[in-house]
């Protein structure tokens, strides 16, 4: 993965968070498509236990996945394709370049695909002197803008249509325009000739079937099936979780995808491919290839904590529930997975150290598990990566860091345990409180090493006394005294017999 970072995670987020364009994006995708998913999602049979259906799919066949993917490759290569089974992003990359240089290879057009900007393809291709086209409407505009992708499903979301005229002004050459249908009609014109001269196809591969012996391609705009057809040479690039046992599974999970995705029963276009055209069939690629890509999935396999990650369908579901994606936006993530599924995946493929930012910079709400079409449990998993960080891990060569957190945490968990500490705590706090005038102290910020925690709002004055002191001296009846929390107050209750504070029962 190349690196998409332009200064620090918060410098990122701060530059996005004061950007109200922005902000009214990723609004709107939250509103249109965020709040109408889940009932589409209950709307399958068997409603929300299609849901755990689906979980519970993805989890049986991650459990047989070798037999799986060996059974995909066998049927594939059966049917005259070819498989290549890649360790790493450059593995992937270097066969394509291969596979290009071998048939002569000068123009490829490309599906949207997540994990070709996983494993930076383009730069790949550009280097190895092979045009590289996107395709997909988004895609297009980022690339042209020489910019990354800031959704998963809305890779173009940060851009106005204003911006986008300029753009394409400026990259195509016409009149300056920002009405989105002149827009879209002078982005099919440049990709029309393209599609029709390009001698290699690229697409991603949203499912596979072992039972079949296919990929699946779900698009929206056709451009994934013109890439899949017109050229000689089609490659596809699949991450080796995203497969199916059967064809009754692959049913469900794909329901799940096109609802959580975009509010729909089925995409405009589906696709199946399972290998180059036949000699009785006039349309299609006369060489099919399929990359199954690795690149550090099989350690999170073997990690039964953070196996549940691969059972991601790519919906970016989690991204339109997420506050903290609605504030800060895509790009702030520094990887090609933003949002919630971004803040687990990425440091477990590019290094729990290198991304500890993004999962730190999680409100761990839930919303993003209440919203994932496959219950993934994305909170916990984040929760071990911020454990992992706290007290280092050598399986997966983490570092801990600030070491002086884990310590004033355990403090603070020392003191809440043991009431007197806790008391002794307050007390000590309220006697200096006189010391800071106003009504807060530490409005700005805390002295090292704390100074993080109360950065944006000051701490409140302390009063002395404690809640049970205060309400005790103040509170009326006194049959209301409160003795503390490790004291019964049982007879202090209202009788039952005496009608309690309802009065008589009649």
């Amino acid at each position: 993965m190349s690196d998409r970072s332009n200064g620090s995670y918060r410098e990122r987020a701060t530059q996005a968070i004061h950007d109200p364009r922005l902000q009214r994006s990723i609004a709107n995708i939250q509103e249109l498509i965020g709040n109408n998913a889940g009932p589409a999602l209950d709307q399958l049979p068997g409603g929300k236990a299609a849901r755990e259906q689906g979980r519970r799919l993805r989890e049986e066949t991650l459990a047989d996945l070798d037999v799986h993917l060996a059974t995909l490759a066998q049927k594939i290569r059966n049917n005259g394709g070819e498989v290549y089974f890649a360790e790493d992003g450059k593995a992937a990359c270097d066969y394509c370049i291969e596979v290009a240089r071998k048939h002569g290879v000068k123009l490829a057009v490309k599906g949207k695909s997540m994990v070709t900007e996983e494993i930076n393809l383009n730069h790949a291709l550009e280097t190895a002197g092979i045009e590289t086209v996107e395709t997909d409407l988004g895609e297009y505009i980022i690339q042209l803008a020489g910019e990354t992708p800031s959704h998963i499903i809305a890779p173009a979301i940060h851009k106005s249509k204003e911006e986008i005229g300029r753009l394409f002004a400026e990259k195509l050459g016409i009149e300056y325009s920002d009405d989105p249908g002149t827009l879209t009609l002078a982005a099919r014109k440049a990709l029309r000739k393209k599609f029709l001269s390009a001698d290699m196809g690229i697409s991603s591969c949203n499912m596979a079937c072992a039972e079949t012996g296919h990929i699946t391609t779900v698009s929206n705009e056709g451009n994934i099936r013109m890439a899949t057809t017109l050229p000689r040479v089609h490659v596809a690039f699949m991450g080796m979780e995203r497969i199916t046992a059967c064809l009754t599974d692959h049913e469900l999970l794909l329901s799940l995808l096109t609802r959580a995705a975009a509010v729909q029963k089925m995409a405009t276009y589906l696709s199946y491919i399972g290998g180059p055209r036949k000699n009785e069939h006039n349309d299609g690629p006369e060489h099919f290839h399929l990359v199954i890509i690795d690149n550090g999935r099989s350690k999170i396999l073997g990690d039964p904590a953070f196996r549940p990650i691969l059972n991601c369908l790519r919906c970016g579901a989690c991204l339109n529930a997420c506050p903290v994606y609605g504030k800060i936006g895509g790009h702030t993530y520094g990887s090609p997975y933003p949002g919630p599924i971004g803040a687990v995946i990425t440091p477990l493929l590019f290094g729990v150290n290198k991304f500890s930012d993004i999962c730190r910079g999680e409100t761990l709400c839930g919303a993003c598990e209440k919203a994932c079409p496959v219950q993934m449990e994305i909170p916990r998993m984040l929760l071990e990566l911020r454990a992992k960080l706290a007290d280092g891990d050598t399986a997966w060569q983490v570092k801990r860091e600030n070491p002086l957190d884990k310590i004033l945490m355990m403090l603070w968990s020392f003191g809440n345990r043991h009431r007197l500490l806790f008391k002794l705590a307050l007390t000590l706090a309220g006697r200096l409180a006189p010391l800071f005038p106003g009504k807060q102290i530490f409005s700005g910020t805390m002295p090292p090493p704390l100074h993080g925690f109360n950065r944006g709002k000051g701490l409140g004055r302390m009063t002395g006394g404690s809640f049970v002191s205060e309400f005790n001296r103040s509170a009326k009846p006194a049959s209301l005294h409160l003795s503390g929390p490790n004291k019964s107050t049982r007879d202090s209750q209202p009788s039952k017999k005496q009608g309690g504070i309802h009065g008589p029962r009649h």
